[in-house]
Parts: C-alpha cells; structure tokens; sequence
C-alpha cells in the first residue's frame, strides 16, 4: 500500500492540474493572466489549484435571463446605437465618432440636459449627500464599497434611519469585502436601526483584503429618482479633511440631476436586484426626470459579466480621439500594454498628455508595479506629476477640453477587469474647464517626475519594482 501511494498523489495532482488548467484556458479572456495562472497551477502542486478556485474564477452569474423581469423597467427609454442627429453642436468630428463609439460599445444612451456638479473631499459632499437624505419624500438607494463604523459612517448611519422611520423607502448595498475596513462592522449598526441592509457577493476569505477580486467598487446615491450622486468618495472619516484623521484621503465626487439619474439608478438597481432578488419598482422608485441642465452625459457600468471591459474601451476609443490634449488623475495607475500603446501613439503625434498620480500610494506594492512603467510613458514625452499626502484618491480624464469620464475605475486591471464600477462620460466645456483647473491646482501643489529620476533608481529598487509589475495584472 505504501508504494501505491506516490502514484495515487500524482495521479490526483496531474487531476487537479488538468481540471484546473483548463478551467484557465477555457474562461480566462487575457492571456497573460491566462498564462500566470496556468504556470502556477502546473509548478505549484495543489497550492496553485487551491489559490485558483478562491481568486480566479469569476462566479459571477448575473445574465440576462436572470434579469428578463427587470430588464423592461430598468431599459425604458434606453437608447439607439446611432446619435448623430442628437449631438451636441459643441463636439469636433473625432469627439463625435467617440460619442457614437461608446454608445454602441455600452448600449446606454447619451442623455442632454444634466446637472453636473463637482464635490470635493467628504467635506463638500457628505453635506450635500447627508441633505439629500434628510430631504428625501420617497427613497433611498446606496451602493457603496467601503461603509465604515467611524464619525462619518455614523452620519450616514443616522440620516439614514430617520429616513427609513419617516416612511422613506430606504435600501443599502455594502460590499461584503469593504465592510471590513472597520470594527465593528457597520451592516449591524444600520440593521439595528431598522435601515434594509445587504452585502455584496461576501468573500470566503475571512479578513479584509484589498487585492480581493469581484468587488462592487461603485459608489452610487439615488435619492427620489431625481438627486443622483456619484465618484471615487467611499463613507469614511478619513475623507473629511478639515477633521484630523489617521489616514486622510483626497478625492472627488459629483452630484447629478436630470436624466442621466435614471441611468445611475439602473446600474445600483441591478446590484441590489442581483445580491436579494428585491425588484424596486413603482412610483417610490421612479420619477419623470426632465432635462434641466447643458451637460451631455453617458452612465458606463462595468463589471466582469455583462457589461465586461466598457470603461476601457471608452478609455481607449476616447486617447484615440484626442488631437489636442490628455489629462489623467487616478490613485493606481497600472494601464495594461494596448492602453500603454495608445497613449505613446497620442503622444508622438502630438497630443499633450499630463498624469497625475498621488507621491506616496497608500497600496504599496501597487506603487512601486506602477513606478516600474511609468518610463513608458515619459518616454514618449507624456508627463507625470506627483501629488503630496494626503493620499490622492481622486479619477478624472479630460480630453480636449471637452469630455470628461468620472467616476470609480481606477486604470489597473482590478478596476478595468475584475471589479464592478460606475463611470460617467460627460461632453461640457464648462465642467471639463472645473476638472482642468481641479487637476492643475494638485499639479501646481505637486512636483514633475522626470524620465531621468526614474532611471536613476538604485538597482534594487528597480528590480523590486519589477518583481512587483509582473503581479500586475492581478493588482
């Protein structure tokens, strides 16, 4: 028996390897990531199998026919592809073809007349988002990726409920990852309030990880159908920053009006529909939203089923409509090989290019893959500025003074890939003017990286960042 079982180990391993691989070669879209985890499972025996089925695989089961009895209330009004004849007048050719690129790619319609308004730092928009719940007649939806049990939580946790007890309709949506960046856990706090309360997709990993895939990253308030809020602001205190706090954190809301609401409400409706099986329908839900503002705008939601990779796309069909200039802002930037290449391509042929990205990155080993790649883009003769502490959590694009995209990617794969997020394309000149002089007053704070200083890195550092930029496609 004893000699039976070295063979009866490897035949179970070369069974977990098979199976294993190819589950990778069937269902994994990029091949580098393809190849990573096929070479980890075959050179690390069992390990790599296990790492897999806890990490890799995509349980994400939200197709259409789960959705046939929502999809009417949720579509209505949804859009033709071809625009053209509803284009705002302000657009040049190549923004034109970039409006009718991203409709056709997402199938979501560009609206006219919103109201786009940034907020910036939980300062300015837990106000405005906490006076929206305190005015709301009807309802309440909140889908959010951290919800902490700190100052700030305890605000939402408060509006909320009084909400809820004045007879408001009042659902919130926690990612069941995010909810674990504070003790005690805030789920219980709003359940104790009497505040319908759920977790997204809860993980099998039993403590909080940052590296976690499959998380709903959107940031979404829905007030009464009509009040929308929207960006990279998590609820925690550390957003506040005229309050001291442990960890600070820069970054950028927006509030909405008009009908682009609808299309925000869709997005957090499904989430909510996809983790309880709860329909939201009816008059509570829904309001006759009617234009009110100038801003164009396009809801883009993403995730790893259905709406798979829209935001890149739009991200890649928006650098090659450039003629004039590219500005980035976003805490991770780690742009995959095709979105690397098509921002040298904007650069030699001319376009001006700035990226800014936050000094000191509050995920380390992301900081030292993303400085390992940024030669790639200096390159070219794209600049990079760095932004001092407090972290910069912030994520704008502008596009020739024109577009902007807003919202909660970050340009990694985590976001790009394996999240789910909320971006919105808006076409104003005068909100791409207040992103601009957003960006520039963190760049004017900030210091230029050179192409030199980062060839300059001692070896170590270079080899470290190396090592780090071959996770990147996992990061």
């Amino acid at each position: 028996m004893e000699v039976l079982w070295p063979w009866l180990a490897g035949a179970a391993h070369a069974v977990v390897t098979v199976v294993a691989a190819g589950h990778v070669i069937l269902h994994k879209r990029d091949v580098r990531a393809a190849i990573g985890w096929c070479a980890l499972i075959l050179f690390s025996p069992y390990v790599g199998a296990i790492a897999y089925y806890f990490f890799g695989i995509n349980r994400i089961q939200r197709r259409a026919a789960r959705l046939v009895a929502l999809r009417p209330e949720l579509d209505e009004g949804a859009l033709a592809p071809a625009e053209s004849a509803t284009l705002p007048t302000l657009l040049d050719e190549e923004l034109g073809r970039l409006s009718r690129t991203v409709g056709r790619a997402t199938g979501n319609q560009l609206l006219a007349g919103n109201v786009v308004r940034s907020l910036v730092n939980g300062d300015a928009a837990y106000p405005e988002m906490l006076e929206a719940i305190a005015r709301a007649e009807r309802s309440v939806l909140l889908t959010t990726y951290i919800f902490d049990d700190d100052r700030a939580g305890r605000l939402f946790v408060d509006a909320l409920s009084d909400a809820a007890a004045r007879g408001v309709e009042v659902r919130v949506l926690v990612d069941a990852v995010g909810k674990r960046y504070s003790r005690p856990r805030i789920t219980r706090a709003l359940r104790a309030m009497n505040v319908r309360t759920a977790e997204f997709l809860p993980s099998r990993v039993p403590f909080r990880n940052p590296y976690v895939n499959l998380r709903n990253h959107r940031k979404l308030l829905i007030v009464d159908g009509e009040t929308g809020f929207a960006g990279g602001l998590n609820i925690r205190e550390g957003c506040l920053l005229e309050q001291p706090s442990a960890h600070p954190v820069q970054d950028l809301h927006f509030r909405f009006e008009g009908p682009i609401v609808d299309q925000m409400f869709s997005a957090a409706h499904e989430d909510w529909y996809f983790t309880t099986g709860e329909l939201l329908g009816g008059p509570a839900w829904h309001s006759a939203t009617s234009p009110s503002g100038d801003v164009w705008a396009r809801g883009l939601p993403d995730g790893p089923d259905e709406d798979f990779e829209t935001i890149l796309w739009t991200i890649l069909a928006a650098v090659g409509a450039a003629r004039r200039s590219i500005r980035i802002a976003t805490p991770y930037f780690l742009p995959d090989l095709p979105t690397l290449t098509a921002l040298r391509l904007a650069a030699y042929r001319g376009v001006d290019i700035d990226v800014v990205l936050p000094e000191k990155n509050n995920l380390r080993f992301v900081g030292w893959a993303s400085q390992a790649q940024l030669w790639q883009v200096l390159e070219p003769g794209c600049r990079v500025w760095l932004v001092p502490p407090p972290f910069d959590h912030s994520k704008v694009m502008v596009v020739d003074g024109v577009w902007c995209l807003i919202g909660s990617a970050n340009w990694d794969a985590r976001s790009l890939r394996l999240n789910f997020e909320y971006n919105v394309e808006c076409y104003d000149e005068a909100l791409a003017d207040e992103m601009l002089r957003l960006t520039g007053e963190k760049m004017e704070s900030g210091r230029r990286l050179s192409l030199e200083e980062v060839e300059a890195r001692p070896l170590p550092i270079r080899l470290r960042d190396g090592v780090a930029r071959l996770f990147a496609p996992y990061l």
